[in-house]
């Protein structure tokens, strides 16, 4: 049986000189000397496709302030790319964003292969500033665009057999050079119950702050899920497939004990190696105080109805 190793991404003692200068709090960190070792590391972004424009202001969402951008496209997660937070910027130029369709099948009436070029039509697009939460302590608030998942599941009519829907991110070492490692089991997969899905909150994302989506944050197509974790947003998806039995998913493979595969975001439940229970928000300096993390992300009243009954301490 091949073994996958669960990498930990690091940390780097570097700022970069247009973040630096541009932020009043991190000047002062900096003029602190050694708090500056504590700051994440960054990497250059990878330009966005272009402007999407006339997006509408969608429903949901955070009147939150977002994060600023330089923040969001230069430190990510997406170990297609690299293990570290600085790696997808710098290195996910290699991916080519288009064309690219999505096969949509499983257990459905009328499977589709979609092309994404459909989706960015104005008419389907709308705007949802929604949170994110890592698991490793930090949040953010992102301006997505996109459209909600359910308006383009619904269109492959799923059968009445369908519990979860699973989502697979494109499998090619070419195009995502950190696919030549074995640090996780490739391709990326995730997913979600089937009433999860369809929550008018669940979204996918082609663009952010009013642009394409660079392809360090899962151009062309990516899934958020903002009461969960950010390790469940998959990304660069090709294939969403209804299935009757739970997906196995990427990191619920690699650690189960880590990473369940519900994901909900719960103060009360630690990861192993750190507590959950409050989190810094990116972008406010390092002198921030760290923010009480909510449960769901905030959402709570929106979600927790999907949950009812379930031990939320054991179903992570």
């Amino acid at each position: 049986m091949k073994r996958f190793k669960s990498a930990v991404p690091g940390t780097s003692a570097i700022t970069p000189r247009p973040v630096y200068e541009a932020r009043r709090q991190l000047l002062l960190a900096g003029a602190a000397g050694g708090l500056a070792l504590a700051w994440p590391r960054f990497g250059r972004a990878v330009p966005a496709g272009g402007p999407l424009s006339a997006v509408q202001r969608g429903p949901f969402g955070t009147d939150e302030a977002p994060t600023p951008r330089e923040f969001v496209t230069g430190y990510n997660n997406f170990y297609e790319f690299g293990t570290d937070k600085a790696d997808p910027a710098a290195n996910a130029h290699t991916l080519r964003p288009r064309p690219w369709q999505v096969r949509i099948d499983g257990a459905v009436s009328r499977p589709l292969t979609l092309d994404v070029a459909e989706l960015l039509q104005p008419q389907n697009l709308q705007e949802r500033i929604y949170r994110l939460r890592c698991v490793e302590g930090w949040s953010m608030v992102i301006p997505w665009i996109g459209l909600p998942l359910a308006d383009v599941l619904r269109r492959v009519q799923p059968l009445g057999s369908a519990r979860y829907v699973e989502f697979t991110t494109l499998h090619d070492p070419e195009q995502m050079p950190g696919q030549k490692r074995d640090v996780l089991p490739w391709p990326y997969v995730e997913g979600l119950r089937l009433d999860e899905a369809m929550h008018p909150l669940a979204f996918l994302a082609v663009g952010l702050y009013g642009d394409v989506l660079p392809n360090q944050n899962g151009a062309p197509l990516r899934l958020v899920v903002p009461w969960k974790y950010g390790f469940k947003s998959v990304k660069s998806i090709v294939r969403i497939r209804f299935a009757e039995q739970q997906p196995h998913t990427a990191w619920n493979v690699v650690a189960p004990q880590e990473y369940g595969f519900y994901a909900n975001v719960n103060p009360e439940v630690d990861h192993p190696r750190w507590s959950q229970a409050r989190e810094r928000r990116l972008g406010e300096g390092l002198f921030a105080s760290r923010r009480p993390t909510l449960p769901f992300n905030g959402y709570a009243e929106q979600v927790a109805g999907l949950y009812a009954g379930m031990d939320l301490r054991r179903d992570f």
